[in-house]
């Protein structure tokens, strides 16, 4: 062996035992930097996307833009991904009544973190939006032409009314089911409370039971899946939640429509929360939105089409008994699991700035409404 290679080799050694330790301990002492730059980078390409006026100056209030606390749900958000899947393995739902103490409801909420503004959504006449002949509007954030879109509007709903004791022809579930509210209406938040619970009476479940209470009334039969998809794993949360619909929608083949119930995250960037609100017969109640997804080009949801008439048709039924509870429907190619039946859509009810019992009359309201589609 020469000279030259037994040194070369000495020098990798050194390199190996003394170097890169080093480089580690050096790396793990100033990790809370390195996590502060990364999170200002972060920061920074969420305001560069806020900055698209066009987009978003008459869908939202004076000064509200998107921030790095609205990380998924916010459904004005230009583009939206689903996080990558961390591993193969999808995590296995747990029960609500077994996850309940898992993230407490915050307690002793006093400190005076940002403002909490209520917000009524209105008509808007920008060219993104088309009204729906028979009520309500359509913001369309796709390339598909408004003229194509109000043609499929009109066309009603895309299966039929139709349904027999004991088989189910309604799923309501939730990908994130942990998502929650304020509980005393007010005009200030403290920044403890992160929005999430697993608490069953105090998150998104229980606007979801609101809904099935009507279904109930109306003697509609249905699923409530109250699986929580989004703990411990929140990033997995659709895997999750796709793979339990696909189970339920394989024994049960009655059912006709899936709606993915969540709340929305609307805040301004000086830190303000949004409360999207309607009065209705007296009450407030949080506005809702309806998400329907198209297709990108690649045929990822071939029935977007059919979802798109199903959105357009609950709207209308959703405003013409309860006027000004919604917003438009968002039309944009997003998926949320969009292509397991051509009755699929994602439903977002009121923001973490509104109130468990304004969502939970939005739940009642949006439970009579659909049982108005089914028994007319």
């Amino acid at each position: 062996m020469g000279l030259k290679t037994v040194c070369l080799r000495a020098l990798l050694c050194i390199f190996a035992v003394f170097v890169v330790p080093m480089c580690i301990f050096h790396a793990a002492k100033h990790s809370d930097s390195i996590t502060a730059v990364c999170e200002g980078a972060s920061k920074l390409l969420v305001i560069e996307r806020g900055h698209d006026q066009n987009m978003r100056s008459h869908t939202l209030p004076a000064g509200a833009e998107i921030s790095s606390h609205s990380y998924w749900d916010i459904a004005l958000a230009q583009t939206e991904s689903e996080p990558a899947r961390v591993s193969a393995e999808i995590p296995s739902p747990l029960p609500a009544e077994d996850v309940s103490g898992m993230i407490p409801y915050p307690e002793d909420l006093t400190d005076h973190d940002g403002a909490i503004q209520k917000y009524t959504y209105q008509r808007s006449d920008e060219p993104q939006f088309f009204d729906i002949s028979t009520g309500g509007q359509v913001r369309n954030c796709t390339l598909y032409d408004n003229a194509e879109l109000l043609e499929l509007s009109g066309e009603g709903l895309p299966f039929d009314t139709d349904f027999s004791d004991g088989e189910p022809v309604v799923l309501i579930y939730h990908t994130h089911a942990t998502e929650s509210f304020e509980l005393t209406d007010r005009d200030w938040y403290d920044s403890d409370f992160y929005g999430k619970t697993t608490e069953r009476d105090k998150n998104i479940i229980s606007v979801g039971d609101r809904i099935c209470e009507q279904l109930d009334a109306a003697r509609i039969p249905y699923i409530h899946d109250t699986l929580v998809h989004d703990y411990p794993s929140y990033d997995d949360a659709y895997y999750s939640s796709r793979e339990a619909v696909q189970k339920i929608l394989a024994e049960y083949p009655s059912i006709k429509v899936c709606l993915d119930i969540h709340r929305d995250g609307i805040e301004r960037n000086d830190g303000t929360r949004i409360a999207p609100v309607a009065e209705i017969d007296g009450r407030e109640a949080a506005q809702i939105m309806i998400i329907s997804c198209a297709d990108d080009g690649s045929g990822n949801i071939p029935n977007f089409r059919e979802n798109f008439s199903f959105a357009c048709a609950f709207q209308s039924e959703i405003e013409n008994r309860f006027q000004g509870l919604t917003r438009p429907v968002l039309f944009d190619t997003r998926y949320y699991n969009q292509d397991l039946s051509s009755g699929s859509l994602l439903i977002e009810v009121g923001s973490h700035g509104n109130t468990l019992a304004q969502a939970q009359y939005s739940g009642e309201l949006l439970g009579k409404a659909l049982a108005g589609l089914f028994n007319g």
